[in-house]
């Protein structure tokens, strides 16, 4: 891997559909959901084997950053690019892209997050690496994952023809970045085999990125150069403070990659998956031969199948249930239908219409 190549963890986001163990004080990225690691641990984790400490940048929120600071020590205090308040992830992007412009005008970035799990660690940093090779020719990459099933949950990419292939894996021109599609439009995008599910993984040259900010979001630009002509001063914090509650709250996937130039995709099989919601946690554990999973308390249950439960010191039995998922912790309980997982965030919303603030 080159000496130019950076690798930014996002961790800011608050994981509202992973209520109600993930809250505001403890999101998502900073707690044990797969294994004995946290998420950020994870995302760390992987790219151990590629970079050093040095060049893993992290961006989050003010609140967060004692805490991830705690799980991996080995990446220094200034490499955590802290936001005042979200701004989207066009924004954060943004802002992690000065920074690393400013200390090394040359660099590659590659864009994860905290909230993946993967399980082919090595065929990933094989991908990303391969992907360094194309972003530093100029093109703008993001890592596209071959779809098992036709999700109505996730964006997908359309490819066209193949340009090239580098390290065993192909290279195709992007045609265009769809939303998330109805059923019938995902199993159509399935038997295509022209699209792959968007990731939210993308590799580029400091430059290239911060080119497409000027001509598509040049309000956001020029408050992103703003802040940058006083990093490493006295003013930084000052000026951080004073602009970032203007920029303009936009996703990286509307703000930038639907209208850019010189976009490609790489396919690639790394067994991925979105941390998102209940469901998806289930899928990732061995379940047992009535098809639940049980995780961190003690579990008697009859005619209950196909469900995930996860407690800690109380004994949970069930009754007649499947496909549920039941989340208990010390002030609040979740239960709910494995299909209506991605619906926890409408509980967090109605807790926080009803001023609740004590249960976020």
């Amino acid at each position: 891997m080159s000496s130019n190549f950076y690798a930014l963890i996002m961790a800011g986001g608050t994981g509202t559909r992973l209520w109600p163990v993930s809250r505001q004080t403890q999101p998502k990225q900073a707690i044990e959901l797969v294994g004995n690691r946290t998420m950020f641990q994870h995302a760390v984790d992987r790219l151990n084997a590629i970079l050093s400490p040095e060049r893993i940048m992290v961006v989050t929120a003010r609140e967060y950053v004692d805490a991830l600071e705690a799980q991996v020590p080995d990446i220094p205090r200034e490499n955590f690019i802290v936001e005042p308040m979200a701004r989207g992830t066009a924004g954060a992007i943004g802002l992690a892209a000065v920074h690393l412009g400013h200390r090394d005008p040359e660099a590659v970035m590659a864009v994860l997050t905290a909230d993946h799990y993967i399980r082919d660690v090595d065929q990933f940093c094989r991908a990303l690496a391969a992907a360094s090779q194309v972003a530093e020719e100029g093109h703008i990459v993001t890592l596209g994952i071959k779809p098992s099933f036709p999700s109505t949950g996730f964006g997908y990419i359309r490819r066209r023809e193949r340009v090239r292939q580098v390290d065993g894996f192909d290279v195709y021109v992007v045609e265009r970045f769809v939303e998330k599609p109805d059923a019938a439009r995902a199993a159509e995008f399935l038997a295509s085999g022209l699209y792959s599910w968007n990731s939210g993984m993308f590799i580029w040259r400091i430059d290239r990125i911060m080119g497409e900010f000027a001509r598509q979001m040049p309000d956001v630009y020029a408050q992103l150069q703003e802040i940058e002509t006083v990093l490493d001063t006295v003013r930084q914090t000052e000026v951080l403070c004073q602009v970032w509650p203007q920029v303009r709250k936009e996703t990286i996937d509307y703000g930038i990659m639907e209208g850019a130039e010189n976009v490609v995709v790489m396919p690639v099989e790394i067994g991925w998956t979105d941390i998102g919601d209940w469901a998806a946690i289930y899928e990732l554990h061995q379940s047992d031969e009535h098809g639940n999973v049980v995780v961190g308390s003690s579990h008697v249950g009859v005619d209950t199948s196909s469900s995930f439960i996860r407690g800690s010191k109380k004994l949970i039995a069930t009754v007649g249930l499947e496909d549920v998922i039941i989340i208990d912790t010390d002030d609040a309980m979740l239960i709910c239908a494995r299909d209506q997982a991605q619906n926890v965030k409408l509980i967090v919303e109605q807790l926080q219409k009803d001023g609740r603030t004590e249960y976020l």
